[in-house]
């Protein structure tokens, strides 16, 4: 079985900064790419940042500049660093994980649990 355990969360003030961290743990072969979800109550889930295992990154518009994704493959923990953060960011975050349990599986999707972010005055 894969988890993600994500870990960060909280309530900061408008332009305040938050760190968000997402460790993968269980049997697994090797895990591709990485992200960042949020979702509001009523609203879809939207990309926020993803990572490949060799790094290369994507943005959601809206963050483009103040957010930054990335990960260390050695502990199979991704991050996700937030600045400049605005009330329209508050959402509940969620951790993505493409995983290989083995080398001839194909890639499954993992999500954490979600963690809230909160940026109100």
């Amino acid at each position: 079985q894969v988890q993600l355990v994500e870990s960060g969360g909280g309530l900061v003030q408008p332009g305040g900064s938050l760190r968000l961290s997402c460790a993968a743990s269980g049997n697994f072969f090797r895990i591709n790419a990485m992200g960042w979800y949020r979702q509001d109550p009523g609203k879809q889930r939207e990309l926020v940042a993803s990572i490949t295992s060799g790094s290369s990154t994507k943005y959601a518009d809206s963050v483009k500049g103040r957010f930054t994704i990335s990960r260390d493959n050695a502990k199979n923990t991704v991050y996700l660093q937030m600045n400049s953060l605005k009330p329209e960011d508050t959402a509940a975050y969620y951790c993505h994980a493409e995983v290989k349990k083995s080398w001839r599986s194909v890639a499954d999707d993992y999500w954490g649990q979600g963690t809230q972010v909160t940026v109100s005055s």
